[in-house]
């Protein structure tokens, strides 16, 4: 039986919150956990969102007898609470807020040390615990004043950074909740003549679903019968509803409009389209970019150098100060330089930037790749279904034999081509069922790559190929009739027991938004090129129409492969965009592969982006965006490292006596700076606008 599709949702959801709740396991935001290289431990682990929160008011609560009880804080406002024991109150409260609130860190702490990754949580837990071990020496006797107050308020803000952070994180991932929540709770199926409602757990692959207007699609289908509207928006980004009739392919999950739709189930459980979309986004927030890692190891040398500087710092100033002013020091210098910035500033761009654009028809299976899109300077297209409409619709057909007929020619055609995916095999069954006639069987069915397919049909060996199965095969083509223009037409002929005994000719229009396309990665700085498998004539007529820079014509899927090599070897970047079928081994080859592909057509396992929309102009987009992500990430990385350059020697009191920075307000500078990544990582959404 198949995995329904909301049981799929189901398992997909509660691993959404899972990466929503711990920040860290799908979109690489591990990174403080990993500065010394190693990886797997989850900072966040044990801890949610709500739960920092938690912790955070009832610590601010807390805090507010331990500042009123702070001697410090009553010199400073000109007041006095003191009672006998008040000091033994004082560390009560004190031990509540550092045991509960600094949790989360001291945890934090012991997994990273276990996992050999000391960072930003090793980092915050010494400073609150030499604070603390310090400040409960002198409730004891040592000389000095405490850090009570101090601590209490840095943990506080501690817990409100993480929080926020965290919330961030969750934010960029409610995109893959609201793909899981597109799924209908019920749905209308067919059952003993009629329609019954039932609960989406009951549908499988095959049912006729019936979809009311303004009704939720529930899986992936193809219409059987019915005309609609239907808003793909949250799913493939296409504003406009598309019409969808008979025989056409509508995706789970997508609003049908006005119209009434029967569909035969068709993508249940691993093969729907919302499962691949959840899938690929998922598994892109968790691979790390090269930017990412430049991140990482920035930020566990950050992490050494905070710990040696504070660690210096104390000596230094107990060689010229008191104990207390040099443990405040260093408490100062660990909390200000934790690497909580640095570690938000690239996994963030990623999340969002990830689920950002699976909602605009644009799902990026390879992180590496997408980022490295900015760099490129040429852009090779397949033609049919990428520049084309890929809708070839037979226009001429010809009988070379006396001995069989136009319709005859016809249905051999159809007969041989109708176990084929390719779109001239679609033109001639398209033209075969307008006829109300069906194909004859068809055995021995052979797909030849690049030239055409084969099989047996009522005895006789029948082939529908192109003229590359001439040249492959070194046999003459005949002499094409005078009515036949070679510049626009696409020619297929028939052949039965090695006898040319017909010709179809077929034709597909160049899509509208092709010639803006190119126009739009000229600008870029962008060159483009046209690799199909058409003839020289029509090669030429699409790329001079369209103003590429240059076309390969007559090009066999494997030596697509070749053309891709010969530009790289040339220093070009490049990258193919085809519709990652017969184009598989190009895309691979290719630094960046884009295949293209409409509705549930989104399974190009060798490409590197997947464009939903067979759109050219999406190709401009998805270069744009890569370039913005790029920019957030680096913008944030240069923040977050030039914070530190200031603020460390500031923490380390080089300003003093004429400036000091008291360890709470280095805590706030550095929260203040890891919600300034955060924002600016927001502000990414723009870039699809």
């Amino acid at each position: 039986m198949d995995l329904v599709p909301v049981q799929l949702a189901e398992n997909h959801k509660s691993q959404v919150e899972h990466h929503a709740r711990h920040a860290a396991a799908a979109t690489g935001h591990h990174a403080h956990a990993e500065h010394a290289g190693h990886g797997g431990y989850d900072k966040h682990a044990g801890h949610h969102t709500h739960d920092f929160l938690k912790r955070f008011w009832v610590c601010l609560i807390i805090t507010v007898p331990i500042l009123l009880l702070s001697h410090m804080i009553q010199t400073w406002f000109g007041f006095e609470l003191r009672f006998a024991g008040d000091k033994y109150v004082l560390l009560l409260l004190s031990t509540f807020v550092y045991l509960y609130g600094g949790a989360p860190f001291l945890q934090g702490m012991i997994g990273e040390i276990k996992g050999k990754a000391i960072g930003m949580m090793t980092l915050v837990a010494v400073a609150i615990t030499v604070a603390y071990i310090y400040s409960a020496a002198v409730v004891f006797g040592l000389a000095g004043m405490d850090f009570f107050w101090e601590l209490a308020t840095l943990i506080d803000i501690m817990l409100l950074g993480h929080w926020l952070e965290m919330r961030s994180q969750m934010a960029a991932s409610r995109a893959l909740e609201s793909l899981v929540e597109l799924l209908p709770a019920t749905v209308h199926i067919e059952r003993s003549g009629g329609f019954v409602e039932v609960s989406l757990q009951e549908l499988h692959h095959g049912d006729i679903a019936l979809i009311k207007p303004g009704e939720k699609i529930p899986a992936d289908g193809m219409v059987v019968d019915g005309s609609s509207y239907v808003n793909e928006s949250m799913l493939t980004g296409e504003s406009v509803p598309v019409k969808k009739e008979k025989e056409q392919k509508v995706i789970g999950g997508s609003i049908n409009g006005d119209g009434s739709l029967k569909i035969k189930v068709t993508g249940t459980g691993n093969d729907s389209y919302l499962n691949r979309v959840i899938t690929l986004v998922t598994s892109a927030q968790a691979s790390k970019s090269k930017t990412q890692n430049l991140a990482d190891t920035v930020a566990k040398w950050l992490t050494i150098i905070a710990l040696v500087t504070g660690v210096t710092t104390f000596f230094v100033w107990y060689a010229n100060h008191d104990m207390a002013f040099a443990l405040e020091r260093m408490v100062t210098v660990m909390v200000t330089a934790c690497p909580h910035a640095l570690g938000v500033a690239i996994p963030l761009v990623i999340a969002i930037s990830t689920s950002l654009s699976a909602t605009h028809g644009l799902l990026i299976r390879n992180r590496t790749a997408f980022e490295s899109a900015r760099n490129l300077n040429t852009i090779i297209f397949d033609k049919t279904g990428t520049l084309t409409k890929g809708t070839h619709e037979v226009q001429k057909i010809i009988s070379l034999d006396e001995n069989y007929t136009d319709n005859d020619i016809l249905k051999y055609a159809a007969s041989v081509q109708q176990a084929s995916e390719h779109h001239i095999a679609h033109g001639i069954l398209k033209k075969l069922k307008e006829k109300t006639e069906q194909p004859w069987p068809v055995n021995n069915f052979e797909y030849m790559p690049g030239m055409g397919v084969s099989g047996t049909v009522n005895g006789k060996k029948v082939v529908s190929a192109g003229p590359n199965y001439f040249a492959q095969n070194s046999i003459s083509l005949p002499p094409l009739p005078a009515s036949i223009d070679k510049a626009t037409e696409t020619i297929n002929y028939l052949l039965i027991d090695n006898q040319v005994v017909g010709i179809f000719t077929l034709a597909d229009a160049i899509r509208e938004s092709a010639l803006e396309a190119i126009h739009d990665l000229k600008k870029m700085g962008i060159k483009s090129y046209l690799l199909t498998g058409d003839n020289e004539n029509i090669a030429k007529a699409v790329a001079d129409t369209l103003h590429m820079d240059g076309y390969f014509a007559n090009v066999l899927p494997h030596d697509k492969l070749e053309k891709i090599k010969s530009f790289q070897q040339k220093g070009e970047r490049v990258a193919m965009t085809g519709d990652g079928v017969n184009d598989a081994p190009a895309l691979a080859q290719a630094d960046v592969g884009i295949a293209v592909g409409s509705g549930t057509d989104v399974a190009a396992e060798t490409a590197d982006i997947i464009l939903v929309n067979s759109d050219p102009r999406d190709v401009v987009g998805m270069i744009a965006f890569a370039k913005a992500t790029y920019r957030k990430m680096i913008q944030n990385l240069a923040w977050a490292v030039g914070y530190n350059v200031i603020a460390i020697p500031l923490a380390a009191g080089v300003l003093y006596p004429k400036f000091m920075l008291s360890p709470a307000m280095g805590a706030v500078l550095m929260s203040l700076s890891t919600v300034i990544v955060a924002i600016n990582a927001q502000t990414l959404k723009k870039a699809l606008k």
